[in-house]
């Protein structure tokens, strides 16, 4: 029965694991027309005022560098531009969109904020969100030169510390709702994890599943899902960590010193065992895990199910 009751947990978490990868691991298309996300505000990060050029005058004043030596393209993937600027106080990563308001970037410099003041794994210190004086916005953050490393243990042992130090007393969910990839991810905080799986995770991209594909059959099928996922968890104490949110091989390198690195989060306070759900395009293997848990030591359901399954 332990066992059986293991095989279905797998299911559900690869149920979730297959529709947040419309957005994740297969690559992108952009949503049509202008993007907006009603996010809550949130004091701690101050909007940029509007100027001909406000990244140059954020580096040139608060950023502390007197010249800017050059700017250079690096990419960005499919959703965001991405640029190296270079100065004589070190180099700074910008990214920008001519399609958002400012909301998407500021739900991703909260999660690095709170992900970074964790102590634990490496990421961007994001500095400034604002909005660009011919539409969209920006957000500048550290630059971090990266190596060639993918340490697998070593990125389990820091993830497991940031999980271990990652805490909320305000339950499941996060400050502001973000995005995973492109989509809106709904953070509403949420007192029982069961509840808030069901409704903003699983219920919510079955609804976005739905309404983009028409797609009744498994929307039908995720809701029985939803409605019998309350014996998967039972016994099992879930304690709120604070989540990544699309830990895919894409968001992980490491840094010059072959310290992991995590990038572009869609953070939230959730089961640690939901920061998995993007495994499967992960590349996580048995050192990961095993060094994961000997951190942890928290519900470990994917080691023994592991060495339970065939």
């Amino acid at each position: 029965m332990e066992i059986e009751q293991k095989r279905k947990m797998l299911v559900a978490a690869q149920a979730h694991v297959g529709l947040l990868s419309f957005t994740s691991c297969i690559p992108c298309v952009p949503l049509p027309g202008r993007l907006k996300f009603g996010f809550t505000e949130h004091k701690t990060l101050t909007m940029a005022a509007m100027s001909d050029d406000p990244i140059r005058e954020w580096i040139l004043s608060e950023g502390n560098a007197t010249e800017i030596r050059g700017i250079r393209s690096i990419g960005g993937g499919c959703i965001n531009l991405a640029s190296r600027y270079d100065t004589d106080a070190g180099p700074f990563f910008v990214k920008t969109n001519r399609n958002i308001d400012p909301s998407m970037f500021e739900g991703e410099a909260l999660g690095l904020n709170a992900m970074y003041e964790t102590r634990s794994i490496r990421v961007p210190k994001p500095f400034k969100v604002g909005t660009l004086p011919t539409g969209g916005s920006y957000i500048i953050m550290e630059y971090i030169e990266f190596g060639s490393s993918r340490d697998q243990s070593a990125l389990g042992r820091k993830l497991a510390e940031m999980h271990k130090a990652g805490k909320s007393e305000k339950g499941f969910g996060f400050d502001v709702d973000n995005t995973i990839g492109s989509t809106p991810q709904i953070n509403t905080w949420t007192s029982d994890w069961i509840e808030f799986y069901g409704e903003h995770r699983l219920g919510y991209q079955l609804k976005l599943a739905r309404q983009q594909y028409g797609d009744s059959l498994i929307y039908e099928k995720g809701q029985r899902l939803i409605k019998n996922m309350g014996s998967l968890f039972k016994n099992v104490v879930i304690e709120p960590c604070l989540l990544h949110g699309d830990l895919w091989s894409g968001n992980i390198t490491s840094d010059k010193n072959g310290e992991p690195v995590i990038l572009d989060p869609a953070c939230y306070y959730g089961h640690n065992e939901a920061e998995f759900g993007m495994s499967w395009c992960a590349g996580f293997g048995g050192s990961f895990y095993n060094a994961y848990f000997e951190v942890s030591r928290l519900t470990n359901f994917y080691l023994h199910a592991s060495l339970a399954l065939p």
